[in-house]
């Protein structure tokens, strides 16, 4: 496949920081900021004004399940898509076939397993709505 076939779409007013790991496709929206060290892989979106804290990882890869002679079966690559004005806190892992609504806080730390609605503070492992905020 080539680099064609995996673009990487960066709005303006985006910054990324050093370290960044970055594999297509990917879409990052107007005004965002990917901190130190992101690691953003295939089929992940960025609404706009997404903040995203240092060392956390958009994991896409995954596999079917095999049989029991090899469990790790078929590549696939679910979707993320991350909701305008968000803010991800640092070292939060997200994986693959989750949406997190419009204006959320995802607190330090959390494994997002799940999706999260608009306007949601959640956080832990895996991660869990803790309270709505104001819109």
């Amino acid at each position: 496949m080539s680099a064609e076939d995996r673009p990487i779409r960066v709005g303006a007013r985006t910054n990324i920081y050093r370290g960044t790991e970055i594999t297509g496709p990917v879409t990052i929206g107007n005004g965002c900021l990917v901190n130190r060290d992101g690691y953003l892989r295939s089929n992940t979106t960025l609404g706009d004004n997404v903040m995203v804290g240092p060392f956390t990882r958009f994991v896409t890869d995954s596999h079917e399940i095999g049989p029991s002679t090899k469990r790790g079966g078929a590549n696939k690559w679910p979707p993320i898509i991350v909701g305008d004005g968000t803010w991800i806190g640092a070292s939060v892992t997200v994986l693959g076939g989750v949406t997190i609504g419009r204006g959320c806080i995802i607190a330090a730390g959390a494994v997002v397993t799940s999706d999260i609605p608009d306007n949601c503070l959640a956080g832990g492992v895996p991660a869990k709505v803790i309270k709505k905020l104001s819109d």
